[in-house]
């Protein structure tokens, strides 16, 4: 069976270009020495909103993932990592919601957050250059793997970070119970081309579902999950492509068999799609996959529905949606996570082919 690829750029349309890198200052800006913010106002913090663990993990992600991190950075990584340790209960569970006086406010649980922050704890025990990292995130991570979530979304995450596990130390058992429990919780994609999707609609991270199964069927052997997982990205990406540039689902969500609205599109969409197609192209080895990475670096940058940057240069930090009106002004945690993320699987290529050259 030939793997499923995403419709290849028109030929007038110039997406291999090199991005414009914002660098880790708003995230920094966002930080403080117990975590990372959630919210701003424009670029300023918003204290009164706290911490999350959601955003911590996603920051944590993100620093692991820079092969040469400036002192800077390396600060935020063990920053992020030390919060998520705190997070964790004995179960492995994780709380969420840390207020600005450095309480908790909820009782740990299983939902999103315990996924991401796996993904996280993963990320780092894979990738992060500092040994001493690597080594505390996976004994966290292992906590963690001990348990499962009833929600598909959150165990898609969790299973994003035992993948990243899996593919510097393939042996380790609870990573590889943990990802294909995870492929188990998504489920299995209908036939229909018309939907090919394992749910009736489409909401939050979507990519990250197919993503999830892309990994699962790779590091597993499993040629059919593969191809499923490959089918399910295809679709999303093409159906999320409007002109040749990405007009992603909006938080609103879409049902099948409902119309579809336009506006507010979230960067989380943007990053979870150039994190599935940069797994994709990982995996089975088809540059075709680029496109899907170049699009959403160029959804930053302007090739979007509004024809508008998504970020501030001046500070680094990501616009929180894109609007009818054009961006909302707002630099959160989640779309400066979203954005450096994104830019840096597009950083990757433009490396790879200077490689090349």
């Amino acid at each position: 069976m030939t793997p499923a690829t995403p419709a290849t750029p028109a030929p007038h349309t110039s997406l291999a270009v090199a991005p414009a890198i914002p660098g880790f200052r708003h995230l920094a800006r966002l930080s403080d020495d117990t975590g990372l913010f959630e919210h701003a106002r424009h670029a300023v913090v918003r204290r009164q909103h706290g911490y999350c663990t959601d955003d911590v993990a996603r920051g944590l992600v993100v620093t692991s993932r820079e092969p040469a991190p400036t002192p800077e950075v390396r600060r935020l990584a063990e920053c992020y990592l030390a919060f998520l340790t705190h997070a964790q209960d004995g179960s492995g569970a994780f709380r969420n919601r840390l207020s600005h006086d450095r309480r908790w406010t909820d009782e740990p649980g299983l939902g999103d957050w315990w996924g991401r922050a796996l993904w996280g704890l993963g990320t780092a025990a894979a990738r992060n250059p500092a040994p001493w990292i690597r080594d505390e995130a996976l004994i966290s991570f292992a906590l963690g793997a001990t348990r499962r979530s009833t929600h598909p979304r959150a165990m898609a995450f969790a299973g994003l970070g035992a993948a990243e596990v899996l593919r510097v130390l393939p042996d380790n058992a609870p990573a590889a119970a943990l990802l294909a429990d995870a492929a188990l919780a998504v489920g299995v994609p209908p036939a229909d081309p018309d939907w090919p999707w394992p749910q009736p609609e489409l909401t939050y991270a979507n990519a990250a579902l197919a993503e999830v199964l892309i990994a699962a069927g790779h590091l597993g052997g499993d040629h059919s999950m593969l191809a499923d997982g490959l089918r399910m990205l295809t679709w999303l990406h093409d159906i999320q492509t409007r002109d040749g540039r990405l007009s992603v689902v909006p938080v609103a969500g879409w049902r099948r068999h409902a119309p579809r609205g336009r506006y507010d599109q979230q960067p989380i969409e943007v990053a979870a799609l150039a994190d599935a197609c940069a797994t994709a192209g990982a995996a089975t080895g088809d540059p075709a996959w680029r496109a899907g990475v170049w699009r959403a670096s160029a959804w930053f940058q302007g090739a979007n529905d509004r024809g508008t940057a998504m970020w501030d240069i001046a500070t680094g930090g990501g616009y929180d949606g894109l609007t009818l009106y054009g961006p909302n002004l707002n630099q959160g945690a989640e779309s400066t996570i979203a954005l450096i993320s994104t830019l840096q699987h597009a950083e990757h290529l433009v490396s790879e082919r200077s490689e090349v050259v």
